[in-house]
């Protein structure tokens, strides 16, 4: 197979059903950017879109399409061929064969693949992430990570590993695309951008997504938030509290008061609020049987699972999964234009 080169100033821009408006405009506006305090037009990008007709955010903004899949497939063995972002958004999206075979190639051909968001998840299904460094957005993480055992998912901003790009969204693409272009046109562009978007720095590959422990649980006690940490790392096999105490230095009695202290709870209350919170989000993103999400989470028994998170939730996971079901169905963008 000839083999196509990736055109440095040159990006397709799949968007899915559902997309991320901010997340795409913070990746464009980051090239555009560029373009300005390069003085010329460095960077460009075409839209495509399934079928080639408009697409629809999840806030309701509809974008209209450059081309559609086959085109891009066609062009696909041109000169210079450029780097292909997938977009996507909160939603995990359908399996669409087309568009995973189109990224296979794309691999096979050694074109730079980049997902936002939702959109690793097709890169995911293709099979171009097994092994790889993936940057995935802790909502989607449970799932993700349940899902594709064979790629190296994180829960960071973006990640750079060789020619694959991953971002978890939001603010994100805006810094994973500045490290592009840092490495294309150098530091002094970068900064320029910075100063222009009143950005104060950019931010390296790898940097955690979500807040520290301290800013996230307003506490700023090292024994409680390594306990945290060691709980947050261990959701599926939960460890025994006599297991984390002695690597304290506190006994059983002195981190029980610790926990009712600063979270007002006990530890083995607050440990079981978090295996439910990983388990809400896996009934809302995810499709697995309850029975799965309940051993992910650290249940031996789905009815015993079942049970606690009525408790906690005031419903069953049924009724959570049925009415994320029901959300998404009116949330589901139109295909044709108004």
């Amino acid at each position: 197979m000839q083999q196509a080169c990736a055109q440095t100033g040159s990006f397709t821009f799949y968007l899915l059903d559902g997309f991320a408006l901010h997340a795409f405009s913070a990746a464009t506006e980051a090239l555009r950017l560029a373009n300005e305090a390069a003085g010329r037009a460095v960077y460009d990008w075409r839209i495509v879109t399934a079928d080639g007709g408009p697409v629809q955010s999840c806030c309701g903004t509809r974008l209209a399409a450059n081309g559609s899949l086959a085109e891009a497939r066609d062009r696909l063995h041109q000169a210079g061929h450029p780097r292909v972002v997938i977009c996507g958004g909160r939603a995990v999206p359908p399996s669409d064969r087309a568009l995973e075979g189109w990224l296979r190639l794309c691999r096979r051909c050694r074109v730079p693949l980049a997902g936002l968001a939702g959109g690793l998840y097709s890169l995911a299904r293709a099979g171009v992430l097994d092994g790889r460094r993936s940057a995935v957005h802790w909502e989607h993480f449970p799932d993700f990570s349940e899902r594709f055992a064979a790629v190296d998912a994180r829960q960071t901003a973006f990640e750079i590993d060789g020619d694959l790009f991953t971002c978890a969204g939001g603010n994100a693409p805006f810094d994973m695309m500045l490290g592009i272009v840092e490495a294309d046109l150098g530091q002094d562009i970068a900064n320029r951008i910075c100063e222009m978007a009143l950005c104060e720095r950019v931010r390296p590959a790898g940097e955690r997504q979500r807040l520290p422990l301290q800013a996230r649980l307003g506490i700023d006690n090292a024994v409680l938030i390594a306990v945290i940490e060691q709980m947050e790392a261990n959701l599926s096999e939960p460890l025994k509290l006599a297991d984390m105490s002695p690597a304290t230095g506190l006994s059983r009695r002195k981190m029980e008061r610790l926990f009712r202290r600063e979270m007002g709870r006990s530890p083995a209350r607050y440990y079981l609020d978090m295996r439910l919170e990983r388990a809400h989000l896996l009934l809302q993103n995810s499709s697995l049987p309850v029975i799965e999400i309940a051993m992910a989470c650290g249940f031996s028994t789905a009815s015993h699972f079942s049970r606690t998170y009525r408790e906690h939730y005031g419903c069953t996971p049924q009724q959570t999964r049925m009415a994320e079901t029901e959300r998404r169905r009116l949330d589901r963008p139109e295909r044709r234009v108004a």
